[in-house]
């Protein structure tokens, strides 16, 4: 993968929708382009929904599999780790075999692992289970960046990026109502069959409508995503190990295999001819900026949820759906602004929206860190839309920020990038924020807390509300480094443009 190619004039035209198609009128969405849109906002949907109906689902679940905790919880950090560690391998496969077609494959993956997740007859089956979720996952979230930047000409991808937005912010609430009645109601393993007849359609449409880009030579980047892949996982293991068990000299080890692998990792991407990660694209100011701010605000902020929970349930004392209801207000206000805010940059540029986003979700973070043990709860939902503001502002400005710097031919390596590390930021966020918010009280409290079985009592409930205002603390400041680094990117440079048709990239294109 490579972004060296230099940027071009402002006279040149981006690319356009996929070749042979018809293009719409500036403004109006055709049928093809429609359905390809519905397509990846079903799939980014219905991703987000599996993220949070496994939370909330998750005593529920150990306790029907007699499961302990240290179990239990891969099938959350399984998915994490492998979306981190695959979305930008899958987002070459979708160069290399067509985006269209390795994206449709992404959801018939995702499918079969739901089957497999609801059948699973005990804790260590279901875990696996949800690692083939998680690579039908990770192709999906790869290649929907680049199936939107295949069909949509430059002037109309911010709106279709908000729509993303839309879907994420929308499989949030879903997840969140659904995953209490549902497992309430039905059981845990309805969660994941729900999946199983939208997956089946969503096949049968995608292998109709979605594009057939061409292929493009490349070569996988094995030794990049062992180390890669071996450095998250010693992390994630010895996180969580010190967080459960207490510090030991095995838990050290592993974090710092963890941490010799990543440094390894990023060597051997330097030095390979065709990298995972081509970590030299990230010296262009604007693609590199844009990146690394979608890393720390997944960092900082993509745990405040889970902070949040702990909040409601374990020191307020409710149940997992109230307190999840009071968080609706703010994914709903994301959902609605996404779309919005995404057609805001088309006109205007990334820069103001995506640090503004950031902003907003750091005043949210501080406001949230100021929560006592008898605050009015109203504030949870009122904070809650402020930060689903910045979220709708943020994620398709910065989205589109990056994929502006990206030519055809590796719209799919970039946007895996992307995902990367925001998959990256995620699973990190969650790791520390569960070792920092236990560390202040005993550990069986703090994950009988965790996993709804009692509510904190006494002065406990404030020894552990310090825990959680020091992992609030933590996130603010990551989420004011991301402000910086946002604002810094300066403002957006002209698009690149593909080679026109039937030319050869230019040389400078490098890597493929």
């Amino acid at each position: 993968m490579s972004a060296s190619t230099s940027p071009s004039a402002a006279s040149k035209p981006g690319p356009t929708a996929a070749p042979g198609a018809a293009v719409p009128p500036s403004g109006r969405v055709g049928a093809r382009e429609g359905a390809v849109l519905l397509l990846v906002t079903l799939g980014t949907l219905m991703v987000a929904v599996d993220s949070t109906i496994v939370i909330l689902a998750l005593p529920t679940m150990a306790r029907d599999l007699a499961a302990p905790l240290g179990t239990i919880i891969w099938t959350i950090l399984v998915y994490l780790l492998i979306t981190a560690a695959l979305t930008t391998q899958a987002g070459r496969v979708g160069d290399m075999f067509g985006r269209g077609r390795i994206y449709n494959a992404g959801f018939g993956i995702f499918t079969v692992g739901s089957a497999l997740s609801g059948f699973s007859p005990t804790a260590e089956i279901l875990i696996a289970a949800r690692a083939v979720q998680a690579v039908g996952g990770a192709i999906m979230l790869a290649n929907a960046g680049a199936v939107i930047a295949h069909v949509f000409p430059p002037e109309r991808r911010g709106r279709a990026f908000g729509f993303l937005t839309l879907g994420w912010s929308v499989g949030a609430i879903l997840g969140i109502l659904l995953g209490g009645v549902i497992t309430t109601i039905l059981g845990w393993r309805y969660n994941f069959f729900i999946n199983i007849p939208l997956g089946l359609l969503a096949v049968g449409l995608g292998s109709r409508c979605l594009p057939r880009s061409a292929r493009e030579p490349t070569r996988y980047d094995v030794p990049g995503f062992l180390s890669l892949s071996v450095g998250l996982a010693s992390i994630c293991y010895g996180a969580i190990e010190i967080a459960v068990n207490g510090v030991a000299g095995t838990n050290v080890t592993f974090l710092g295999i963890g941490f010799a692998s990543l440094v390894a990792f990023v060597l051997v991407e330097l030095r390979a001819p065709s990298p995972m990660v081509d970590l030299r694209s990230l010296r262009d100011r604007l693609l590199g900026f844009s990146l690394v701010a979608g890393f720390l605000q997944a960092l900082g902020y993509l745990s405040v949820v889970f902070v949040l929970t702990l909040y409601l349930q374990g020191i307020r004392g409710l149940t997992p759906l109230d307190s999840s209801l009071l968080l609706v207000p703010g994914y709903l206000v994301g959902a609605v602004v996404g779309p919005i805010m995404g057609s805001r940059v088309d006109r205007l540029g990334p820069r103001e929206l995506a640090t503004g986003g950031i902003v907003l979700m750091l005043g949210a973070v501080l406001a949230y860190s100021s929560l006592t043990v008898g605050s009015w709860l109203g504030w949870v939902p009122a904070i809650s839309l402020v930060s689903g503001l910045g979220s709708g502002m943020f994620f398709p400005a910065n989205n589109t920020a990056v994929v502006s710097q990206a030519t055809p031919r590796t719209f799919g390596s970039i946007s895996g990038l992307r995902a990367t590390l925001s998959n990256m930021g995620t699973l990190l966020s969650c790791v520390i924020t569960l070792a920092v918010a236990s560390a202040s009280v005993p550990r069986y409290v703090a994950y009988e807390v965790f996993l709804g079985t009692s509510n904190l009592p006494g002065g406990i409930g404030s020894a552990f509300l310090t825990g959680l205002h020091a992992a609030l603390y933590g996130s603010a400041v990551i989420l004011a480094v991301a402000a910086a680094l946002s604002w810094s990117r300066g403002p957006a440079a002209g698009r690149r443009a593909g080679p026109a048709p039937g030319k050869p990239p230019p040389a400078s294109a490098g890597g493929r």
